[in-house]
């Protein structure tokens, strides 16, 4: 069965998003990093389509083959520094907000290396892409 294109039935929709990418693009966080938090809750939510474009993204960033390989696990890889390891876990609680939402211990630990702008960009970053994610896994596009 075919599923319904957002894209071309609520083409609005898809300018509001592509808004958010615009306001993104303007982020003091590092593209790489961007790459990054895009590709991890890509990975999380199962966006195939996500998951292989930020892949790509993240190589012309600089973002090693390594670095992607063990993004999955992260956490026991020695491959990411503190100020990614904070990173990758406000994405991961963002992306799992339902479940637990917000920590303050990985807030207080992102904080040691964002300032509040960033950790609003992040944020915001998180919730676009998860955004993407849902359209995309909800469209099995």
């Amino acid at each position: 069965m075919t599923r319904v294109n957002i894209r071309t039935s609520q083409p609005a929709a898809y300018k509001a998003l592509f808004g958010l990418e615009a306001y993104l693009a303007t982020s003091t966080l590092p593209a790489y990093l961007q790459e990054l938090v895009r590709l991890r809750a890509s990975q999380m939510n199962g966006c195939t389509f996500c998951k292989d474009m930020h892949r790509e993204c993240a190589v012309t960033q600089g973002v090693t083959i390594k670095r992607l390989a063990a993004l999955e696990n992260w956490k026991s890889s020695e491959l990411f520094d503190e100020k990614e390891q904070a990173v990758l876990s406000v994405t991961e609680a963002v992306t799992l907000v339902a479940s637990r939402g917000l920590p303050d211990e990985c807030y207080q630990k992102v904080a040691q290396f964002l300032t509040e702008e960033e950790i609003a960009q992040l944020i915001v970053l998180i919730a676009t892409i998860n955004a993407w994610n849902r359209i995309g896994v909800a469209t099995e596009s």
